[in-house]
């Protein structure tokens, strides 16, 4: 055997066992608080693309306490590690990925005071919607049917139907990357078209307050019922996807341009553009990461050959 090749495995075999030393500090603090952890799991489980391999460990902080330890944890190692909440706009590698993943699902908490909502940022945005119908709150409409958690909802500024998160969130509570607890107002969070403050730094939202009004119940629940429908009847909600695949361009519809340039219906493997709406790439039945990576790429070409217009990916790539 190659001396080369055998201190390649010597270190593998070293980094792995170092690996392993964090994660038992971090199997300490899940003891401690009760929280849940899984070692090698698979994340295809937990994306809406359903595709993805698997992690070294992910892991299922139960509120905020044992989610800053741990997060004090990996930052004191200065270890990488990303945090998943309903995974509704993440492509993973089938190869998998060699980071931990905290996962935001098992932190879902709401309060009502008056005609706020106070919620936790794992809180399923559908959920979220369907309380403040209950309560008669008006507002978040327009999101009701958005595949995502209300604090993925915050950090890309998700929106549908001209209303969108910066309507309605007047404060946000966040981890920053030195782990402290951070509270700003909504006119410190740099919202604009599907980014916001968070976008791109080490900064894990915690707690969204919205200001809501009243309403009539009946009235809130038919809107959100309506564009329910018109979700359902214009987009391919029965695949696997990650949404809105591209970023609205200046002036013009993604899906549009991508239909003018003749891709309606076009596939790679087990991925397809969307003959229901060409702005959605989804999994057809066994698509792999490779199969939309190319896909997405192919489409970008062919729309900036067609249109000249280069269009942007609202999905998030983990590789």
């Amino acid at each position: 055997m190659p001396f080369r090749f055998l201190v390649y495995a010597a270190e593998r075999v070293l980094s792995m066992d170092y690996r392993m030393m964090d994660y038992r500090m971090i199997e300490e603090i899940c003891a401690k608080y009760g929280a849940e952890y899984k070692k090698n799991e698979c994340l295809a489980s937990y994306t809406s693309f359903k595709i993805g391999g698997r992690c070294p460990i992910l892991i299922k902080p139960n509120g905020i306490d044992c989610l800053r330890e741990i997060v004090s944890e990996f930052n004191r190692g200065n270890k990488e590690y990303r945090i998943i909440g309903k995974g509704s706009n993440i492509l993973v590698s089938d190869k998998g990925v060699d980071f931990p993943v905290i996962s935001l699902s098992s932190i879902t908490k709401t309060e009502v005071d008056g005609e706020r909502m106070i919620c936790t940022a794992g809180m399923p945005l559908i959920g979220l919607c369907r309380l403040a119908a209950e309560q008669s709150l008006s507002g978040l409409e327009f999101a009701y049917g958005i595949p995502g958690s209300t604090g993925g909802a915050v950090y890309m500024n998700a929106g549908a139907y001209g209303g969108e998160m910066k309507d309605v969130v007047c404060e946000c509570t966040f981890i920053d990357s030195d782990g402290e607890l951070v509270r700003a107002a909504a006119e410190d969070l740099d919202f604009s078209y599907r980014h916001s403050f968070f976008s791109g730094k080490k900064c894990i939202i915690t707690e969204i307050k919205l200001m809501l009004h009243k309403g009539d119940k009946n009235e809130i629940q038919n809107t959100m019922d309506e564009l329910m429908q018109r979700r359902r009847d214009k987009q391919p909600l029965e695949y696997p996807s990650a949404g809105s695949t591209f970023k609205r361009p200046e002036g013009d519809f993604a899906g549009r341009l991508i239909e003018a340039a003749g891709l309606k219906g076009f596939s790679v493997g087990g991925a397809q553009v969307s003959e229901k709406h060409c702005g959605f790439v989804i999994n057809k039945g066994g698509a792999t990461f490779d199969d939309v990576k190319v896909l997405i790429e192919r489409v970008r070409e062919k729309v900036k050959e067609n249109s000249g217009v280069s269009l942007e990916t609202e999905v998030v790539v983990w590789e």
